[in-house]
C-alpha cells in the first residue's frame, strides 16, 4: 500500500511540475562570472602552490627534528642525528625565504604592478 501512494505522489508531481523552455539566441554570451585564467596565472599559482608545500615540509621535518632531539634520551649519536635534520630544516627554510625574496624582486622590476599588488 505504502508503494502505491508513493507511485501516486510521484505522479501527481509530476503531472502539476511545469516545463519552462528559455530562449537562447545563437548570438547571445551567457556571463559566468569567471574567464579561463592565463598562462601567467596558472604558474603562479603552481609556484605558490609548491612553495607553500615546500615550506610546509620543513617545518614538519623542524618538529621531527626537535621530536627526535627530545626523546634521543641523551645519546649522543641520536643528538646528532636530531641535531643535523634540524639544521637540513632551517637551511630549507633560509633557501625558500631567499628564493621567495629573489622571485618578489624580479617580478617587481619585470612587472609594472607594485609588489603588495602581487600577492
Amino acid at each position: 500500500m505504502k508503494k502505491i501512494v508513493n507511485g501516486l505522489n510521484a505522479l501527481i508531481f509530476l503531472a502539476m511540475a511545469k516545463t519552462s523552455f528559455a530562449q537562447v539566441s545563437s548570438t547571445s554570451r551567457v556571463a559566468v562570472g569567471w574567464t579561463i585564467p592565463s598562462l601567467a596565472d596558472v604558474v603562479g599559482f603552481l609556484i605558490k602552490f609548491l612553495f607553500f608545500f615546500a615550506g610546509l615540509a620543513a617545518l614538519l621535518y623542524l618538529l621531527l627534528g626537535a621530536f627526535s632531539w627530545v626523546t634521543s634520551s641523551g645519546d649522543k649519536e641520536n643528538v646528532k642525528k636530531a641535531q643535523d635534520k634540524i639544521q637540513a630544516a632551517v637551511v630549507g627554510l633560509v633557501i625558500i625565504v631567499v628564493v621567495l625574496v629573489i622571485i618578489a624582486t624580479m617580478e617587481q622590476v619585470v612587472s609594472s604592478q607594485p609588489w603588495n599588488k602581487l600577492y
